[in-house]
């Protein structure tokens, strides 16, 4: 057994581990090696010469510094440790490091050479202590020629010391994450869920059982002037086993080029290793290698990173910087896609008139198309296009297919496609596409609740309470979630349990006085009279509130209260009025249960025919599903 203890940190060298206070942290088989080689000379200069023949011997110079660098920044983070005021590692500028802490004991039981031997040229890792080391970091190893089928790019750290470039090392994750996607037979778990992950000490094995992937991507992006470099690195999951690392550096104007070359050299590992089955393993082709206006680039990163908060503040940032990127490069198709997304998401919360932010997401979707047919996002996009603004049913369906054939891994494509095939009532299609979105974003509230209706649409209540039961509970969702889950025991006849959560919804949503009188009402005559006190307080907020400018609630929502209360010209007023607005969930009215009372209505037949959803569906006497509280 050979352990270094130095502060609170203790090497342990036949695991080939490093432990702070008896836990494990997480650091890879290079920062590792480097802080041995430290240990064994503390006080002393290693040189980076002597560090690249001992650590990277095969490699070329330009990709080692870019090692080297990375494997120090590695090493500091986990030691807690900074290159300004360092307690541990010390930077030499263009010499080398030194191990600066103080030692407190070593124990082996192998010989070792004393700590203050000079070192001797060619560096090499020699004595017991290396010895060890090496032995310990080939046991952890484990067998060769693991498969991989399913991977996670965790976010690439940002190497410049500017947080405010963080953007740059998010933005270069997620088109990493879309261009091994392409690889056929290949999860690759999409950025929502990765990004769970930054910063985190967490080992590789544990976030493989957690993700359930065989192989992990990591790296780091450095970006100074016109200048990207980019090391990335392939491990492994299950045995933390380095498969392959490589540094690629390039102008910012051929960012995509280093994109396609860092990929498609991740992509040749993995292929090596998937499964010899027919079709596995092949990659989609893609004509990404023209030069990009730097700034354009930098301006989308940005719009990227603001659109995906998911906020309306972030929505509209974003929408900005789309606008901007493509004033200074209008032939750059991701700007125009994410310009799409942009306006299409505040159509969908009805941050802005409906039908004019849809037709400029479909100016936008259209005009990516034209740019790249190859951009999955951009067909997807259109999708939406063509189903929340034109009800085209077929033709939206097929550009989700489409936008799936480009790439398998696009979990938002599957989420939508879900959605589409639910309002006509194709719950097991749908469900199985909501489950494979899931499935790539595991760590997604926004998916998993997405199951839970397409569940619950599909009147299969006990699964969807379990899922609806297990989503955290993020502001976005955390209302509507308590109001599902009372719908859910409310059809399963358990009232106590449905009062308490609509009770919860209200508490959340800051209506504690209108949570007071419904649970009044509840104790006095029960719970149909107390949620009519509800219904009536929230059509009445909703109906002041629609009188005020964007944004505002929704008029089938408002619909939704009057049907539910029986006030069936009041609903019918308000449907009408979503209609001429041409409201997203519209395409839900068949399979939404709050308007159950009226689809024997030839009025509401004649609507659902208008927006192309099956009539025949109105004429069962239930059908099955609709979350009551889209």
């Amino acid at each position: 057994m050979a352990v270094i203890r130095f502060g609170p940190f203790a090497v342990d060298l036949r695991a080939g581990e490093l432990r702070k206070e008896g836990k494990k942290i997480r650091l890879q088989q290079q920062p590792l090696r480097l802080l041995v080689l430290l240990l064994e000379h503390p006080g002393e200069v290693v040189t980076r010469e002597e560090l690249r023949q001992a650590i990277w011997p095969t490699h070329e110079f330009g990709s080692f510094d870019e090692g080297l660098d990375a494997a120090v920044y590695k090493l500091r983070s986990a030691l807690g440790d900074s290159a300004e005021k360092p307690r541990f590692v010390e930077t030499l500028p263009r010499r080398g490091y030194r191990f600066i802490g103080t030692i407190d004991g070593v124990t082996s039981s192998v010989p070792r050479r004393s700590w203050h031997a000079p070192i001797r040229k060619p560096f090499i890792l020699t004595g017991g202590v290396a010895a060890a080391l090496a032995l310990a970091l080939s046991l952890r190893a484990g067998p060769t020629g693991r498969h991989i089928h399913s991977l996670v790019v965790l976010p690439l750290a940002n190497m410049s010391g500017d947080s405010t470039q963080e953007y740059v090392a998010d933005g270069m994750t997620e088109t990493l994450i879309t261009d091994l996607g392409k690889i056929a037979g290949l999860r690759v778990i999409s950025r929502t869920s990765a990004m769970h992950y930054k910063g985190t000490r967490e080992t590789l094995p544990a976030i493989g059982r957690e993700l359930h992937v065989d192989a992990v991507v990591e790296g780091s992006v450095l970006r100074s002037g016109d200048r990207v470099r980019v090391t990335a690195q392939l491990v492994e999951a299950p045995t933390d086993r380095h498969l392959w690392a490589e540094t690629y550096e390039r102008d910012v104007r051929d960012v995509l080029g280093l994109e396609d070359a860092v990929a498609r050299a991740i992509t040749n590992e993995v292929q090596l290793r998937l499964a010899d089955v027919p079709g596995r393993g092949s990659v989609a082709t893609t004509n990404r290698t023209r030069p990009v206006d730097p700034d354009a680039y930098d301006l989308y990163l940005r719009g990227r990173r603001e659109w995906d908060t998911w906020t309306e503040n972030g929505v509209r940032a974003s929408i900005v910087y789309f606008e901007r990127a493509i004033q200074r490069d209008s032939s750059y198709a991701p700007a125009w896609a994410g310009l799409s997304d942009a306006y299409g998401g505040l159509a969908g919360s009805n941050s802005l008139p409906s039908e004019w932010a849809w037709r400029k997401a479909d100016t936008a979707a259209r005009r990516a198309i034209q740019l790249d047919d190859s951009l999955s996002d951009a067909h997807a996009s259109l999708a939406m296009v063509l189903a929340h603004l034109y009800w085209s049913w077929p033709a939206a369906e097929q550009e989700f297919r489409r936008a799936i054939a480009l790439n398998s891994n696009n979990a938002f494509a599957h989420q939508q496609y879900g959605d589409v095939l639910s309002r006509g009532g194709q719950f097991d299609a749908a469900i199985r596409e909501m489950q494979r979105a899931l499935e790539l974003d595991p760590l997604s509230p926004n998916k998993q609740s997405s199951v839970g209706a397409a569940l619950y649409r599909a009147g299969r209540y006990d699964e969807a309470l379990q899922l609806f039961l297990q989503v955290p509970d993020p502001d976005f969702i955390s209302e509507n979630r308590h109001r599902r889950i009372a719908v859910i025991y409310e059809r399963q006849g358990k009232l106590p349990q449905a009062m308490a959560e609509w009770l919860t919804a209200l508490k959340i949503s800051g209506k504690q006085d209108l949570a007071a009188s419904v649970d009044s009402a509840y104790r006095a005559s029960g719970y149909a009279a107390a949620k009519r006190v509800y219904l009536w307080a929230d059509v009445r907020d909703k109906e002041r509130r629609a009188q005020n400018p964007y944004p505002r609630p929704r008029s089938l929502d408002i619909a939704a209260d009057y049907a539910l209360l029986g006030e069936r010209a009041k609903a019918y007023e308000w449907i009408d009025k979503a209609f001429r607005e041409r409201e997203w969930p519209l395409m839900y009215l068949m399979v939404d249960d709050r308007f159950e009372t009226l689809r024997q209505d030839a009025r509401f037949r004649n609507l659902a025919g208008r927006l192309g959803l099956p009539v025949s569906m109105a004429l069962s006497s239930r059908v099955a599903g609709g979350s009551s509280q889209r």
